[in-house]
């Protein structure tokens, strides 16, 4: 078979998922961009207003109350998840069975978020919740874990970190399973700790793996949805209106497309400011064991 056959041969075989790309992803990213300068409430005929949906969402409250809750969300969500998903993939490293405990922790992945907002909801609530029941037996009241303007964002928060433990422990378990243990054999005859060992060789090396997990946490984090659907329809009193809520909200409930397209390209804007940030600090301190960067 000579070069030329190969070639769309390849052709062949990549067409189904630059199809699928094609027809899921940037035609739907095309339309909703134009869309955006828009008035259209999903039925009638379109009008085009320019700017108009972009600036009124900046002056809407709804718009910038869901912007504070979904930073305020993302800030206590990624470093606590990134932490605790690196600790628990150092104690699973070192322990027999690794593959059992790496499908307890990620079974919680592969439950449906309805699911997991619905089992949430009974351990916080209030009056009969299993965790406040709990707090009662060491004598202590526990809050209105979601009815409370300022724990409901909290509480969603640490239901996200247990719930996408399972994937960045994987992750991470992957990343650590991968630095040769040579390193740390020479590092044993130089005499280094525990606490050397790691800073010096597991967090170096292993700082690809968090790159990844960094981005992909700042994506998943800005994109919340289902938890504040589910659990809090975005209240009490908005504490928990997050940005693809709102856009959710505008779209079907208002049926204002245009400023609900506005905000979703304000949103794809932000991720993709942090995701070229992350990208341009990576290099002072993403190291790779070929030496690379």
């Amino acid at each position: 078979m000579n070069d030329s056959k190969r070639k769309w041969w390849g052709y062949f075989f990549i067409a189904p998922q630059l199809i699928g790309m094609l027809a899921f992803s940037i035609l739907p990213l095309g339309f909703a961009f134009g869309l955006s300068f828009m008035k259209w409430d999903g039925f009638g005929e379109r009008e085009f207003v320019g700017l108009a949906n972009y600036i009124g969402q900046f002056r809407d409250d709804n718009f910038i109350t869901a912007l504070v809750n979904t930073a305020y969300y993302s800030v206590l969500v990624i470093p606590l998840g990134i932490a605790l998903a690196l600790l628990v993939a150092l104690a699973l490293n070192k322990v027999k069975g690794k593959t059992v405990y790496r499908v307890f922790f990620f079974m919680p992945v592969v439950t449906s978020s309805v699911s997991i907002g619905v089992i949430w909801m009974w351990l916080l609530n209030g009056d009969i919740g299993l965790i406040n029941q709990l707090l009662a037996m060491i004598g202590i009241d526990g809050p209105n874990w979601l009815t409370n303007r300022s724990l409901v964002l909290p509480s969603i928060a640490g239901l996200s970190i247990w719930w996408g433990l399972g994937t960045n422990m994987v992750i991470f378990l992957a990343g650590l399973q991968g630095i040769s243990r040579s390193y740390y054999e020479a590092a044993d005859i130089d005499g280094a700790t525990s606490i050397q060992k790691f800073l010096h060789i597991t967090f170096p090396l292993l700082s690809p793996t968090t790159f990844f997990v960094a981005i992909m946490s700042v994506i998943g984090s800005f994109q919340v949805f289902d938890q504040a659907y589910v659990m809090t329809q975005g209240g009490p009193g908005k504490a928990s209106y997050t940005l693809v809520y709102h856009i959710y909200e505008t779209a079907f409930g208002r049926s204002a497309f245009g400023p609900s397209t506005a905000s979703a390209m304000v949103l794809f804007v932000i991720i993709l400011i942090f995701t070229l940030i992350q990208f341009s600090v990576s290099r002072r301190w993403v190291h790779y064991e070929d030496g690379g960067k």
